[in-house]
C-alpha cells in the first residue's frame, strides 16, 4: 500500500479525496522531522535559558495567561489543559471527520511552527495508520481559540485517557494503549497547547462537506436533466450563446453538462407547444452555477486553511521570535461554511419547485403522476416531504458567524461560532441528497409517461438501473420505502472523478 509523506507539499481537495479513497498510510517526509525536531530543540532551548513568562509555555491559558508556572509543572501544565478541555457533548462525531482531523494536525504541527515532540507527531501517525479514532464529540468548540473541546478529546489517548474506535469496537485509551504496548505520553512544553488550538474540526468538516458537495452539484445537473425531458422542457434555455454573454464559470459549466447529459436525447428534439418554461427549469445554469462558484471560493479558502498553522503561538527560529497571536480563529472558515450551507440548500429549494411541477397535472403529465388519480394520490405526499426539507434547510442555512459569546472572563470577547456552521452544514448536505433523491424519483415516474418516446442514452442508462431498485408506481404504495431506495442509489452513484477539477 502507498504512503503519503507528510510535508511542505500542498494539500488539496482531490489530494485528499486520493489518500481516503485508497486508504494510503501517512509517514513524515525527511523534511518534515528536520523542521519538527528544530522547532522542538529550540524551545528547549527558550526555556532553559529565559525566565520570562511565554503565554503557553511557561504560563496558564486564556485568562490566566499572566500566571506564570515553575519549569517542574509544565508537563502537569499540558496534561491538565487536555483533561479541563475535553468538554464535548451531543452527538459524537462521524468517523471518517475524525479520521480527517487527524489528518489536518498533522500536516498542521508538521510545518515547525508548533514545537511539539516529534514522538507526538509519531504517536498522531500511528493513530490514524491504525485506524484508531479518538471519540469526539460534536458540540462545544466556539470557533476561536482553535476547536479546544473537540482537539481534546481528539489528544486524550495520547496520554491514556478518553476513548477510541479501534476494529469496530469503542474502548477506552488505557485498554488501547495496553493492547499496542504503548506508554502514555508526558507532554512535553507548548505541546498541550499545540494540540488543542488549531482548526482541525471546522476544517474537517469543510472538507468532508466539499467532497460531498461537488458529488451533489453534479447530481443536481443529472438529475435536473432527467425532469427537463420529464417535464419536456425547451433546450434554448442551455444554448451556449446565452451563457457566453453572462460567462460566470458555474453557469457556464451547468449549461454544458444539460447539454451533454441531453444531446441524443429525442423528447429534447421535438417541437414544443411551450414557449417558455418555468425558472426552476429554464435558470438550472444560474441557480446550479451559482452554488457551483460558491463552492469553489470555499474550496480555495479551505485549501489555504489546511495548509496552514493554526495553533498559538507561534515558533519562528529564524527570526528567534515566539509570537502569541491568532491564527487559531476560524473567521474565515464559519464565513466560507455558512456561505457554502446557503448556496446547497438553494440546490434543494429549486429541486423541490421542479417536483412540484411535475406533479401539477401539466405538460401532459396526470395529476400526482399517477394513472386514475382520486382513487391514488400517488405522488402527492412525496413533494410534501420535499418541502418539509427544503423549509428545514432555510433554518440551517441561518448564519452562524453572526454570532459571538464572550468567553473566558473577558479575555475571548470575539469568537466565530464556526463549529456550529460546521455541523449544521453537515445536516443540509444529507438534506440535498433527500431532496434529489426525491426530484429523481418523481422524474423517473414522468419519463414513463413520455414514452415511446426516449430521453438521451446515457440518462436512459441511468434511469434503467435506478428502475432496478425502484420502480414505476402504478398504484398506491408505501413511498418513504422508495424513498429511502432512491436515497441509497444516489449515495452510491459513482461520478467521474475529475469533475473534483471543476
Amino acid at each position: 500500500m502507498d504512503s503519503f509523506y507528510i510535508s511542505s507539499a500542498v494539500l488539496d481537495l482531490h489530494i485528499i479525496h486520493e489518500i481516503l479513497q485508497e486508504n494510503k498510510k501517512l509517514e513524515l517526509s525527511e523534511e518534515a522531522r528536520v523542521n519538527i525536531e528544530k522547532s522542538r530543540n529550540y524551545l528547549n532551548e527558550k526555556i532553559k535559558n529565559n525566565n520570562l513568562p511565554i503565554y503557553g509555555i511557561n504560563t496558564g491559558f486564556g485568562s490566566l495567561c499572566n500566571v506564570k508556572i515553575s519549569t517542574e509543572n509544565l508537563t502537569h501544565l499540558q496534561e491538565n489543559l487536555v483533561m479541563s478541555h475535553a468538554c464535548g457533548t451531543g452527538d459524537v462525531v462521524a468517523k471518517p471527520i475524525i479520521k480527517l482531523m487527524l489528518l489536518l494536525k498533522i500536516q498542521s504541527l508538521s510545518y515547525g511552527n508548533s514545537g511539539v515532540a516529534l514522538e507526538t507527531v509519531n504517536r498522531l501517525i500511528e493513530l490514524y495508520n491504525n485506524d484508531i479514532l479518538p471519540v469526539i464529540f460534536e458540540q462545544g468548540s466556539l470557533g476561536a481559540s482553535g476547536d479546544l473541546a473537540p482537539l481534546a478529546h481528539l489528544a486524550l489517548p495520547l496520554i491514556g485517557e478518553g476513548e477510541v474506535y479501534f476494529e469496530g469496537e469503542r474502548i477506552s485509551a488505557a485498554e488501547l494503549l495496553k493492547k499496542f504496548g504503548w506508554t502514555p505520553l508526558k507532554l512535553q512544553s507548548k505541546e498541550g497547547l499545540a494540540l488543542l488550538n488549531g482548526t482541525q474540526f471546522m476544517s474537517a468538516h469543510g472538507i468532508y462537506a466539499l467532497l460531498e458537495c461537488y458529488k451533489l452539484s453534479y447530481l443536481a445537473d443529472l438529475v435536473g436533466a432527467i425532469s427537463i425531458d420529464a417535464f419536456n422542457c425547451n433546450m434554448s434555455p442551455y444554448d451556449e450563446l446565452v451563457h457566453m454573454v453572462r460567462p460566470h464559470r458555474g453557469q457556464v459549466k451547468t449549461a454544458e453538462r444539460i447539454r451533454e447529459f441531453l444531446a441524443d436525447s429525442e423528447i429534447a428534439k421535438i417541437e414544443k407547444d411551450s414557449v417558455q418554461d418555468p425558472y426552476s427549469f429554464r435558470c438550472i445554469p444560474q441557480v446550479h452555477g451559482a452554488t457551483k462558484d460558491t463552492i469553489s471560493f470555499v474550496r480555495k479558502t479551505f485549501k489555504t486553511e489546511i495548509n496552514s498553522v493554526t495553533d498559538n503561538p507561534n515558533i519562528f527560529i529564524e527570526a528567534d521570535k515566539i509570537i502569541s497571536g491568532g491564527n487559531f480563529h476560524g473567521q474565515p472558515l464559519a464565513l466560507a461554511l455558512d456561505y457554502l450551507a446557503i448556496a446547497m440548500s438553494e440546490l434543494g429549494n429549486i429541486s423541490e419547485r421542479r417536483t412540484y411541477q411535475m406533479v401539477s397535472g401539466l405538460r401532459g403529465l396526470p395529476n400526482f403522476l399517477v394513472e386514475n388519480p382520486g382513487l391514488n394520490s400517488g405522488f402527492m405526499i412525496p413533494q410534501y416531504t420535499a418541502a418539509s426539507i427544503v423549509s428545514q434547510n432555510k433554518q440551517y442555512a441561518t448564519p452562524s458567524s453572526t454570532d459571538s459569546i464572550v468567553s473566558s472572563n473577558g479575555q475571548e470577547d470575539h469568537v466565530s461560532m464556526g463549529a456550529n456552521g460546521a455541523t449544521k452544514l453537515l445536516k443540509v448536505v444529507e438534506n440535498i441528497n433527500t431532496i434529489l433523491a426525491i426530484e429523481l424519483f418523481n422524474a423517473s415516474q414522468a419519463l414513463y409517461f413520455r414514452e415511446p418516446l426516449k430521453t438521451s442514452n446515457k440518462l436512459a442508462e441511468i434511469i434503467t438501473k435506478f428502475r432496478e431498485v425502484v420502480p414505476i408506481i402504478k398504484e398506491d404504495q408505501v413511498m418513504s420505502i422508495h424513498i429511502q431506495e432512491a436515497k441509497r442509489f444516489l449515495k452510491e452513484f459513482k461520478m467521474d472523478e475529475k469533475s473534483l477539477q471543476d
